[in-house]
């Protein structure tokens, strides 16, 4: 592995992981082919722009001649794939473009590699494939995937298609399946930048139900170096559990949020839950630790060390939230009923 086409590059997770390969691995060459959706943000990528061994390319993961000039021109021996329509609320929203994006872009790509022999293919998945898991248990990557929305189907129908092209071509492919990841760059559609900036602001946090939904919230860093264990010790054809491995609750999170930017509990403010909620996820992640990988943070670090970068980097966010953004939460939460929780 030498040059690599990531693929969703110029995203939140896409991104840390460009910032991490070309830190850790001076030999590589890195191209991020981005579409550029309203997740796309190239400021996450100044840190690197004047890298020689770094190129970007706009294009979509859909559109298969350019998909393979840009493995061709670039000489592309391995693909890690985080291009994805990721965010749940916007699935059931318009499910279409995670079908389009999540399952035939995958296809196109896993054509690609295919067509031209590459090294290695890796995709990038999600712990919401494995659906709702009751207390006590812990999901394993032999276990099978209960997808619960438009987006995590369209997410464990990928992973399907990955590990098919495994099976019946011998692709070498790797998966591994992330939990929440929160830190720098994140769209602040997501719950964790989403109350940070809203609290920043004085504006109250939409907290979905009673809040007592389970997540386990890694540092993107840990999971960014949990993909590079598993790209260079995992086993092809494996999957791969990413997390801290252990949860908390919304609410949890939510309290740990408000201490570390010294805002008020009253900007709780409880709304109608979303269709189909997980209440809990949680990964059994010994198999990647089995290969040497720990993750640096638990959920309570991760929480105040991303919270203390949206503190640090107003610049980053604040025209984010005053563009499509506004749009978009006034769809989401213009109209959700608030709602008492005893």
């Amino acid at each position: 592995m030498k040059n690599f086409l990531i693929t969703g590059g110029a995203g939140f997770i896409g991104a840390n992981f460009v910032h991490h390969l070309l830190s850790h691995h001076p030999d590589y060459h890195v191209v991020v082919f981005d579409k550029m959706t309203y997740a796309g943000n190239l400021n996450n990528l100044a840190d690197v722009s004047d890298d020689p061994r770094y190129t970007f390319l706009r294009g979509d993961i859909c559109d298969a001649p350019a998909v393979e000039q840009a493995i061709r021109q670039h000489h592309i021996d391995t693909i890690v794939n985080f291009a994805a329509e990721t965010h749940v609320d916007r699935s059931i929203e318009d499910p279409n473009a995670f079908i389009h994006t999540d399952v035939i872009g995958t296809h196109v790509l896993l054509e690609a590699a295919r067509k031209f022999g590459l090294e290695r293919y890796h995709q990038i998945s999600t712990d919401e494939v494995y659906g709702h898991i009751p207390h006590g248990t812990s999901s394993v990557e032999t276990d099978s995937v209960a997808p619960r929305s438009p987006y995590s189907a369209s997410k464990a129908s990928g992973d399907l298609l990955v590990l098919s092209y495994w099976v019946t071509y011998k692709l070498p492919v790797t998966i591994t399946r992330g939990a929440n990841n929160i830190g720098p760059y994140q769209y602040p559609e997501k719950v964790v930048p989403l109350f940070v900036t809203n609290a920043l602001e004085g504006k109250p946090l939409p907290v979905y139900g009673d809040g007592r939904q389970m997540r386990d919230y890694q540092w993107v860093g840990d999971h960014c170096q949990g993909i590079d264990v598993a790209l260079h010790q995992g086993q092809l054809g494996e999957v791969y559990n990413v997390g801290t491995g252990q949860e908390v609750e919304n609410l949890r999170m939510v309290e740990i949020l408000l201490d570390e930017v010294g805002a008020p509990p009253s900007l709780i403010q409880h709304v109608e839950d979303r269709p189909g909620h997980d209440r809990r996820y949680s990964l059994n992640v010994d198999k990647l630790k089995a290969l040497g990988w720990q993750p640096e943070h638990d959920c309570e670090a991760a929480i105040r060390r991303t919270v203390r970068w949206y503190i640090e980097n107003e610049w980053w966010w604040r025209p984010i939230k005053n563009g499509e953004f506004r749009d978009y939460y006034q769809r989401m939460y213009g109209n959700r009923k608030v709602i008492a929780v005893p």
